[in-house]
C-alpha cells in the first residue's frame, strides 16, 4: 500500500514481502493476523509458510476486497477473512473464537495500487474520478459530500494537519472558491484548482500530492484507527508475538514509532517519582532500527519508495 502515485499502472505487489516474514518469524503450527488484506499479497505469502494447523484471519473494509478473499477462503480452510476495518480486531478474533494469544500481526498502512488505480474510488488525482475517497464507499461521508459543506478555515486545517501542506490556506481559498462558483464534481478536477492554486513544490511530485493525501487520511479517519487498533494488536499477541507495521508517510509512522517507544519504556510516572525500572511493566520490545526497501524493490514498484517497516515483539 502507498500514499504515492506514478503515471503507469503499477502491478500489485506486497511491500517488503520479504522483511515482513523474516520479522514475523512465522511458526507453522501458529495463529497470525493481517489487519489489511488489500488484494491478499502478504496473507497468501504467510499462509505459504504455515503448516496444516496455523491459522490466518485478515480484516479489510474494502469491498472490493471480498471477492478475492472469499475465493482464498473456499481453497485453503486455514484462512478466514473479516469484512471490517482493523478496529474491530477483538470482535473479529472473538467471533472465531481465535482469542488465544496471536503470534504475529501485520498491518500494511495506506491505500492498495488496485485502489489508486481503480478511478472510480476517486483517490487519484491522475485520473477522473468522483470525489470519494472512502475505504468502504458504503460508509460514512464521501470526500463530494464534505467538501459540500466545508468552510475555508476547515478545509485549510484538514491540508495543513494531515498533509503537512505548507499553502494550506491559499489551495483552500482557491477549492471553496471554485466549489462555490461553478461546482467541484470530480477527481481531475480538484486536483488542477490545486495545481494552479500552489506556488511550488518539488519536481518529482505532483502538486495535488499532500493535499489528496491529506483528504483521504480526514475523510477515512486513518490515523485515528491506527491509533484505536495499536493498543489491541499488543493485547492480542502472545508473549514472544511479533508486531509488524509498514507505514507510507511520517504522520502514521510517527504514531507508531511513539506507541512502540511508549511500551518499551513501560508505565509513565513523575520523574520525581522514585520507580525502580522492574515497576515500569513494559509490554514490548523493539527488534530492529526502521526497515526501509532496497533500491531493487523500488526499481521493481516505485510505490514502495516511502515505506518503513517497523517491528516490535511483545514481553
Amino acid at each position: 500500500m502507498s500514499n504515492s502515485e506514478v503515471t503507469h499502472f503499477s502491478p500489485h505487489l506486497p511491500v517488503l514481502l520479504t522483511e515482513t516474514l523474516n520479522y514475523l518469524q512465522i511458526q507453522s503450527d501458529g495463529i497470525y493476523v493481517d489487519c489489511t488484506f488489500g488484494r491478499g499479497g502478504h496473507s497468501r505469502a504467510i499462509l505459504n509458510h504455515l503448516g496444516p494447523q496455523g491459522r490466518l484471519l485478515a480484516f479489510d473494509q474494502d469491498p472490493e476486497a471480498i471477492p478475492i478473499a472469499q475465493a482464498l477462503a473456499a481453497t485453503d480452510s486455514r484462512f478466514q477473512f473479516v469484512h471490517s476495518s482493523f478496529t474491530d480486531l477483538f470482535v473479529g478474533l472473538k467471533e472465531h473464537h481465535w482469542l488465544e494469544p496471536v503470534k504475529g500481526i501485520l498491518l500494511d498502512l495506506g491505500v492498495s495500487s488496485p485502489q489508486l488505480d481503480n478511478s472510480e474510488r476517486g483517490f487519484s488525482f491522475l485520473r477522473e474520478g468522483p470525489l470519494d475517497m472512502r475505504m468502504n464507499p458504503t460508509q460514512g461521508e464521501s470526500l463530494s459530500d464534505w467538501l459540500a459543506n466545508a468552510t475555508t478555515s476547515q478545509l485549510a486545517m484538514v491540508l495543513q494537519k494531515y498533509g503537512e501542506e505548507r499553502y494550506a490556506k491559499r489551495i483552500a481559498r482557491a477549492i471553496i472558491q471554485t466549489r462555490d462558483q461553478q461546482g467541484l464534481t470530480s477527481t481531475r478536477q480538484l486536483a488542477e484548482v490545486i495545481t494552479a492554486a500552489h506556488p511550488a513544490w518539488p519536481p518529482d511530485k505532483h502538486p495535488a500530492t499532500r493535499s489528496f493525501l491529506a483528504l483521504r487520511i480526514f475523510i477515512n479517519r486513518e490515523l485515528e484507527q491506527l491509533q484505536q487498533v495499536l493498543p489491541q494488536a499488543v493485547a492480542a499477541l502472545a508473549p514472544t508475538g511479533r508486531l509488524v507495521i509498514i507505514s507510507f508517510h511520517s504522520l502514521e509512522d510517527r504514531i507508531v514509532k511513539r506507541f512502540i517507544r511508549d511500551a518499551v519504556k513501560g508505565d509513565s510516572f513523575p520523574t520525581t517519582v522514585p520507580i525502580p525500572i522492574s515497576a515500569l511493566r513494559p509490554t514490548l520490545r523493539t527488534l530492529a532500527k526502521p526497515i526501509f526497501p532496497s533500491a531493487e524493490e523500488v526499481d521493481r514498484n516505485p510505490r514502495a519508495r516511502s515505506a518503513v517497516l517497523r517491528v516490535a515483539e511483545k514481553l
